[in-house]
């Protein structure tokens, strides 16, 4: 699971930390002081779960949390040391209420109860890609692509299941999806949630490592200094 904390006291966000490398199975992909950039950082991050604070300067968690709203992704559980908000905590859809401070079985249930909320929500694709079978159109999920390849005049969706012709550009794609397509080269999109490592030979090459499947494509000089800060922001 991963977990962004969102909270505008250092301390705070420290002890957070801390508790959940007790727990199983979590990820911190982020420590944020304000709800304004967590708000910002969403789509890059993608967390599933937000550990967010009540009362902080700018977009406070309330404010925050009635924007992700009736979202799957990411689940809220509102760490406070106020039990004043907790009626209205749970009307924003919040799965768990916290009090600080925090003790880690609370924090393991309120992490049970949010896997449970993930498990029951079928996750929504991220986007679709329009292509041709036969000469019939067709549509597939950007999130079944494992990278996209361009190929004279054509584009390939690389997938488990085969290959299919699409009927967009590789820049069209990229233009469409700029929060979940990333470029490796001149040729070459894969979804950024794909991308999990790099992999450098012996001549001076580098190579993606990629979720889900055993191809590694190559990576350009031009764009590998972006895939290094993104690998590094988690």
């Amino acid at each position: 699971m991963r977990v962004l904390i969102v909270d505008d006291e250092p301390l705070a966000r420290a002890r957070l930390a801390a508790l959940l490398k007790e727990c199983e199975d979590v990820e911190v992909v982020g420590s944020m002081a304000d709800g304004e950039a967590a708000l910002t950082a969403l789509s890059e991050i993608r967390p599933d779960l937000l550990l967010l604070d009540i009362n902080m300067p700018g977009l406070d968690g309330k404010a925050l949390a009635a924007k992700l709203a009736n979202r799957a992704r990411p689940q809220v559980v509102f760490c406070t040391a106020y039990e004043a908000h907790a009626v209205q905590a749970f009307d924003l859809g919040a799965t768990d209420y916290l009090l600080k401070p925090v003790r880690v079985e609370r924090l393991r249930d309120a992490l049970k109860r949010v896997r449970q909320r993930l498990d029951a929500q079928p996750r929504e694709p991220t986007g679709w890609l329009h292509a041709r079978v036969r000469g019939e159109p067709v549509r597939m999920a950007l999130d079944e692509v494992v990278c996209l390849l361009a190929e004279e005049k054509y584009v390939i969706a690389h997938r488990r299941g085969g290959q299919l012709l699409l009927d967009e550009s590789l820049r069209q794609l990229e233009e469409t999806y700029p929060d979940q397509l990333i470029r490796l080269h001149r040729n070459c999109l894969v979804p950024a949630y794909r991308l999990i490592g790099l992999k450098t030979l012996a001549d001076g090459r580098v190579l993606a490592r990629l979720a889900g499947t055993d191809f590694s494509p190559e990576v350009s000089r031009r764009n590998l200094p972006t895939l290094r800060k993104l690998l590094r922001m988690g």
